[in-house]
């Protein structure tokens, strides 16, 4: 998979933005692609940290690249997760349809700051959301954030927050 590296972000969200007007010209429209969806998504992943723990995050910056999320997956690499990255601040909700993994999310503020953290199990149309507005989720594998600590408050770094890993 590619690795997004120094303004790697910036020219994703170029190449996305203009992604996404060539959809709308052809007429597709995302939610049906989305629906039509039945393999997993890869997308190109950065690193950041959660302390001395390394991720390695796929970044999903696009409406249909967040509709799928982690859908379809039989399982996840330990420090493997997905990065949702929103163009403004929102209180943003996730749910589990369509995916087979249970999952810890974390909704992060634009400095990395954990707002707060839900469990999530597998093919459930639970809604989790964010207590405050954020532009940042990131979800991992169930419990990931628990067993090393994490928890609302702790502060992640990696480019996105616009901090070195």
């Amino acid at each position: 998979m590619p690795r997004i590296v120094g303004g790697g972000l910036r020219n994703m969200l170029r190449r996305s933005v203009v992604t996404m007007a060539s959809v709308c010209l052809t007429g597709v429209l995302w939610s049906g692609a989305a629906l039509a969806q039945s393999q997993p998504q890869r997308l190109p992943t950065l690193t950041m940290s959660a302390g001395m723990h390394l991720i390695k995050a796929e970044v999903a910056l696009t409406p249909e690249q967040h509709q799928i999320g982690l859908m379809h997956r039989t399982s996840m690499g330990a420090n493997e997760g997905m990065l949702f990255v929103f163009d403004r601040p929102g209180q943003q909700c996730f749910w589990m349809k369509n995916t087979l993994i249970p999952l810890q999310i974390a909704f992060l503020a634009d400095d990395g700051t954990v707002v707060n953290l839900a469990e999530m199990k597998p093919q459930s149309l639970d809604s989790h959301c964010s207590t405050r507005p954020v532009r940042f989720v990131l979800e991992m594998n169930t419990g990931w954030f628990s067993k090393r600590g994490i928890q609302a408050g702790a502060r992640l770094r990696g480019e996105p927050f616009g901090t070195p890993r």
